[in-house]
């Protein structure tokens, strides 16, 4: 029923956002001589406010239309290389007058299925394009998927992956941000036990659960303390008429963002109170700066509920993979089938959603990896989603993880080298 109640407190407040606009357009009318009173101001703030906290966000476009290259301009263009039920896979091409000669890696970045879309990584991909041939899975919001397109669970994410690496071809290298890590190690175990040619070259796991029983968060330690009868409960719903899911039984994104925001709450409003005071003041950049953030961070999708329970369940409760447990489709994943990929970790030091150890615990669990093909780094003084986007992920994790991947383009060089700044680690035990 919450989902329920929350489409109809949005249907009705749609009055209060059509008379809030109203009143906004009259107050800051250019031939309104009131307008730029500091009354009027205010009376304008306050609506700005009021349309930013109750309107409903969009999925955001990616566009990104030009990148540079060694100071030359580069036209990139979205290109949907397959089309999946709950996902597309999209290739960013660009100019290939100018890209033809470079070689450059293909990346496969594996964006997590966790309430936001996929353009939460739009810095990442802008980030990796420069130097890579950048792929990424674009997942589709359930409560718009049809009941009748069947269901979504944890085989059928790894069951993507698996495809998705086929269809892009041998010598590609993947990126998991957070969620993906375990389907994508399990994916990679799967394929280097079959000798598969579309086994990934690297696998770069970048804040994921890998062992969530190492430096448990908050988020870790409700997974394990409510039953799974719980989490169906009181968390799953069914998605309302008249979305085109109606009656699909989604983890509702709504839900998942107000988890994320009373994590940090006080910043949130604070934001907000900041945003009022930039209008007032009529402080264009600031506004700008706020409306880029949240025009992303306020945009979230339904997860499908067998996907996000079996998540719940199978990582954060059974810790099947670190456990060596873990299964797909009735067949045990054995990680220590994975000798000739090459394996980088990244955690960030602040980290309040993956604890630093969950993700490098991969390490452990892929003992058969030559030590000269495997890398932690811990990332000092940033949080979650500082371990891949924003200034610190630009300037110092990016450069490591761009010269990881080309080493291991040439596997005889991680005999002689590795990435720079960071140090090599053998398998450990967490």
């Amino acid at each position: 029923m919450h989902y329920h109640a929350y489409e109809m407190a949005h249907v009705m407040l749609s009055p209060m956002r059509l008379a809030n606009r109203a009143l906004r357009a009259m107050v800051d009318f250019p031939f309104n001589p009131f307008s730029m009173t500091p009354q009027a101001r205010v009376m304008s703030a306050a609506c700005g406010v009021f349309e930013s906290l109750t309107r409903r966000y969009g999925k955001p476009e990616f566009a990104i239309d030009e990148i540079e290259i060694d100071g030359v301009p580069v036209k990139v263009r979205e290109d949907v290389t397959a089309r999946r039920t709950f996902c597309r896979l999209l290739h960013f091409m660009r100019d290939p007058e100018i890209t033809a000669k470079r070689n450059d890696p293909k990346v496969l970045l594996i964006a997590p299925l966790s309430g936001h879309y996929a353009t939460l990584l739009r810095g990442t991909v802008r980030a990796l394009l420069p130097q890579h041939d950048a792929y990424i899975t674009d997942w589709v919001d359930a409560r718009d998927v049809p009941l009748y397109e069947g269901d979504f669970g944890l085989d059928d994410f790894i069951d993507y992956i698996l495809a998705f690496l086929n269809l892009i071809g041998p010598n590609t290298h993947v990126i998991a941000v957070c969620q993906p890590s375990v389907p994508a190690l399990a994916a990679t175990a799967i394929l280097a036990a079959a000798d598969d040619p579309a086994t990934p070259r690297s696998l770069t796991l970048m804040g994921g659960p890998i062992d969530t029983r190492i430096a448990p968060s908050a988020v870790n330690r409700l997974a394990e303390q409510r039953s799974l009868a719980w989490f169906e409960n009181n968390i799953v719903a069914h998605v309302p008429f008249p979305n085109a899911g109606f009656m699909r039984k989604v983890y509702p994104g709504f839900m998942q963002l107000t988890g994320f925001m009373t994590m940090n709450l006080q910043r949130h409003a604070n934001a907000h109170v900041e945003l009022f005071q930039h209008l007032i003041r009529g402080d264009e950049d600031s506004v700008r700066q706020h409306n880029d953030f949240y025009e992303e961070y306020l945009a979230v999708m339904d997860l499908p509920a067998l996907f996000y329970l079996e998540t719940i369940e199978r990582v954060f409760q059974e810790h099947a993979l670190p456990r060596r447990i873990f299964q797909h489709r009735g067949m045990l994943v054995d990680c220590s089938a994975i000798k000739k990929t090459a394996l980088f970790t990244v955690e960030g030091e602040r980290d309040d959603i993956c604890g630093v150890g969950q993700t490098s615990a991969a390490h452990f669990i892929c003992p058969n990896i030559p030590s000269g093909h495997r890398q932690l780094y811990v990332q000092p003084g940033v949080g979650h989603y500082g371990v891949f986007n924003g200034s610190r992920f630009r300037r110092e994790i990016l450069p490591r993880l761009t010269a990881w991947i080309r080493t291991a383009d040439a596997p005889d060089a991680f005999r002689k080298t590795s990435a720079p700044g960071a140090k090599s680690s053998a398998a450990h035990s967490p």
